[in-house]
Order: structure tokens, then sequence, then C-alpha cells
């Protein structure tokens, strides 16, 4: 569910005047690509060590025997040259993959693994330091990697003070305590009028969580409560991916604490990659498919619609 968008909700893009907002409220240290799913980090400063953060890669998505980078639109070379596009056009020194740089969940087979490693050594040719903190879908990725690739915790990494991680598991203290957080995990998107070109309109989309109160689980007593204000979910990298439409009465992917801990108590806002605001969300309390989820929903506030 979404607030009325007027002339926005055409899926037309504003002059990116989305991206602008966006950007402006992140204090032009993180700010997304116009066009791409792409965060970039800026620290700032006379010589600033730029860094680019992606998500849910998930190479080897539709692969096959006879066609093991996977479909055109989505093959790891493709992707790279994409990424590495976005690098020279930025600026940027720096990769960091917050989680799901292939598609398999358990272990890497055979016919990928060398589509990973030379994604990788793609990514670092270009002179790039690459780091990935792990998603659920990168078990047994780590010896197939170039031994250049840092591989953070998949409880996540501070950088530049901002705290990445992928969205699976709880992040670590260190991250919580980060004033800004970023993560994946959750393919967000907007479920639109189809077209030609996209019959079943969804687009991938940017989410902006702001005000966002105390979301440490009573069951997790030794992590603090997060301290940022803000948190950006990042669209899948792979476009073929999959989304979310988050404009669902129940997301799918609602079983996750980022949906339940952090969309459904802050104050959260889409955009598309053009820029295009979709509006403030408004977002069950709980978006889980368990039975029993809509005898916990809060008082005074209806339970989810079955989707």
């Amino acid at each position: 569910m979404v607030e009325p968008l007027g002339e926005q909700g055409s899926g037309r893009p504003k002059d990116r005047v989305g991206l602008r907002e966006m950007e402006t409220t992140l204090e032009s240290r993180l700010r997304p690509w116009p066009g791409a799913p792409v965060l970039v980090l800026d620290p700032g400063g006379e010589a600033p060590d730029r860094t680019l953060i992606v998500a849910d890669v998930h190479l080897g998505l539709g692969s096959s025997p006879v066609r093991p980078l996977g479909p055109p639109e989505s093959s790891a070379d493709r992707l790279a040259r994409e990424l590495i596009g976005v690098a020279r056009s930025s600026g940027a020194r720096r990769v960091v993959i917050a989680g799901d740089a292939k598609h398999p969940i358990v272990g890497t087979p055979p016919a990928l693994r060398p589509v990973v490693f030379d994604f990788f050594a793609e990514l670092l040719g270009e002179g790039l330091a690459v780091e990935l903190v792990p998603g659920n879908h990168d078990v047994g990725i780590v010896r197939h990697l170039p031994r250049e690739v840092v591989v953070h915790p998949s409880s996540g990494v501070v950088v530049a003070g901002v705290g990445i991680f992928h969205g699976h598991r709880w992040p670590s203290n260190t991250v919580l305590r980060a004033p800004r957080l970023v993560a994946g995990h959750l393919h967000p998107g907007f479920r639109l009028a189809p077209t030609a070109s996209d019959p079943e309109g969804k687009r991938r989309c940017w989410v902006r969580v702001e005000r966002m109160p105390g979301a440490a689980s009573k069951r997790r007593r030794r992590h603090i409560e997060p301290r940022a204000k803000e948190l950006v979910i990042l669209p899948a990298f792979n476009p073929i991916a999959g989304t979310e439409a988050l404009n669902r009465d129940r997301p799918a992917r609602g079983r996750s604490f980022l949906y339940r801990r952090f969309l459904s108590g802050g104050v959260a806002r889409a955009y598309l990659l053009d820029g295009t605001d979709l509006g403030v969300l408004t977002t069950p309390a709980w978006g889980g498919h368990h039975p029993r989820a809509a005898a916990r929903s809060p008082p005074g506030r209806p339970p989810a619609a079955r989707s």
C-alpha cells in the first residue's frame, strides 16, 4: 500500500527529483547512481575514497550447462562491465558487495566456479578493491574467490560510518552503532501497470527508512538497539533476480527482520531507479506468512490481508 502519488505514479522520471531528494537526505555521503542499482559512498575530503555498494548479484541465476554465464541480460560479464562502468564514471576505487554474490544457496557448482572467479577478477583487474559481506546464498563461495578479495563476517562491516550488512542475519553491535545502515536481501520492488517491455509490471526500487524506533529483539539480548536513524535497502543488482512488490498487502519476504523490525516501524519511502518518488510505504506490522501473524498484530492495527 502506498500514499497517493498524483502524476508521479505514472512511472515517468521527474528530472531525477527522487534521487536528488534521497541524496540530500543522506547528506551527499550516500547517493544512488542514476539509473543503476548502485549506491555511492563518498566519505568526503580532498581525495575522497569513493566506494560502490551493491547487493544481490546472484551470479549463476538462470545459467545452464550450455550457458554458464547466465542469460545475456544478467550474464556475469555484463554485470561486471556495468559495475566497472559506474566505477569509472563515479571515480570509485572500491566495491563492497552486500551479500548474495552467487545464486546457488549451498555450495558452488563446478560450472559456476570459474564464472565467480572471473567476475571478481575482472573487477580487480580494473584496479578496484573488492570486498564481500556474505549473504545467505554465499555458502562455500570463499574458496572460489581471488585471494585479493576481502571477505568480512556475515554480521556486516562499517565503512566510513556506514554499517553494511546483507539482511539475512542480525548485524553485529559494531554495525548497529553506525549512524546509517545499508542492506540488501529484500529485493525491493513495486508493481506498476504492465507495459509491452515489462508485462509483469514489476520494477526494482530503492527504499529509505527514516526515524526507526528501537528495533532490537528481546531474543537477542546480547545486541544493542540500532543507533541509526536511517536505513537504505538496495535493489537487487541482478535484473532477473526477482523483486518483492512492497505495495502488496503482505510481501512474501516479510519473514525477514528487515521488514518486521525496520520497514514496519519506521517511515519508509520508495524510489524507482530513474528517480521517480513512489511515496511513503504503509506496511503492515507483521509481514510473515505465519498463520498466527494476524493474532500477533499490535492492538488497534488491522491484520495484514492475505495476498
